[in-house]
């Protein structure tokens, strides 16, 4: 189940235009239970809690990647959470309640919510930026974003973008960068004047999702619904490389340790993998199978480990539909590099 078929492999390769991968691959190291709700979205990888949060219908799952245990869990939050950002400096950790459009703290110790902060409806990707400690919540259908202070638990700004929002990620630097999936282009925001920068187009690519920034080599790693990945400078918008992926990206992460970029493709049940041989070459690594619906994604920035959480599935009654998921299958796989 969790091996690449000959196939597959075979398949991706000709995509990329090699017959060999190179490698090392990525084995399957554990799956955490998570069961009921059969809901979730997207999934952090905290270094500085240690602690791995998942999004999960009504609540977040808060797992400890070392022992592979649940160690709580964030309640009572009915429309949904979708987006998770982590403020070491003041304890707290936030998460959205998507469909009553408000940001969600809570103690990053005892996991109790502490404060629901208003922001607007379809609340769904969170980060924070690391230069000025605010977290930046994203809102898709209104097309805005909530600036929150985690010192005061409360919105100091609102950028309006113009069009449908997907998934964040910042630079620490001072810039948050956004996948604008309304027109398939790159949002760039300031984040100390909270002002938007620039909306760079992204030829090729449809409905951008998935998002990840390398701060050092200033690129940003798109990842399209079309089923590739654009890579951009973060300095002057250039796309400097187009990337094969699978299909059904909603998340895209990248090891500047080991210089890798990752995609996570539900509708396929893999991995994309590239290693970054410069910030404009990129060399395609062997795939890794997760299991189809495994479309969102976290990185362990020390280890390199993978959280995807996917749970079994049948197909829809209806041609075309989403698959179904097979109640209280849900689990975290967590795959480590082989080197």
């Amino acid at each position: 189940m969790f091996r690449i078929r000959l196939s597959l492999a075979a398949a991706a390769a000709l995509l990329c235009g090699t017959s060999t991968w190179a490698t090392p691959a990525y084995r399957l190291v554990g799956a955490v239970p998570l069961g009921a709700p059969d809901r979730w979205d997207y999934v952090v990888s905290d270094a500085a809690t240690r602690r791995v949060y998942v999004a999960h219908g009504d609540r977040l799952t808060v797992i400890d990647p070392a022992s592979g245990k649940i160690v709580g869990t964030v309640e009572g939050i009915q429309g949904g959470t979708h987006g998770i950002a982590v403020s070491p400096l003041t304890g707290e950790g936030f998460t959205d309640d998507g469909s009553a459009g408000v940001a969600v703290a809570f103690n990053l110790r005892t996991l109790a919510v502490t404060r629901r902060i208003p922001a607007a409806a379809d609340a769904d990707g969170i980060v924070r930026e690391g230069s000025t400690g605010h977290v930046f919540v994203i809102e898709g259908d209104p097309a805005s974003i909530s600036v929150i202070d985690p010192r005061q638990d409360k919105v100091i700004a609102t950028i309006h973008a113009g069009e449908k929002l997907e998934y964040a990620a910042s630079d620490d630097s001072g810039s948050v960068y956004v996948a604008g999936e309304g027109n398939g282009d790159l949002i760039k925001v300031n984040a100390r004047s909270n002002r938007l920068v620039a909306h760079w187009p992204a030829p090729g690519c449809s409905s951008p999702h998935g998002l990840a920034v390398d701060s050092k080599g200033r690129r940003a790693f798109l990842g399209c619904a079309n089923a590739v990945m654009v890579v951009m400078n973060i300095d002057d918008g250039r796309v400097v490389a187009t990337l094969p992926i699978g299909r059904g990206n909603d998340a895209v992460a990248f090891d500047a340790r080991r210089k890798r970029v990752f995609s996570s493709n539900g509708a396929d049940g893999t991995i994309s993998v590239f290693r970054q041989l410069t910030p404009d070459r990129y060399e395609g690594l062997e795939p890794i199978a997760t299991q189809v619906s495994g479309r969102t994604m976290a990185l362990d920035p020390i280890t390199g480990r993978l959280f995807v959480p996917a749970a079994e599935t049948d197909p829809s009654p209806t041609q075309g539909g989403r698959r179904h998921v097979r109640p209280g299958t849900l689990k975290l796989l967590m795959f480590d590099p082989a080197d």
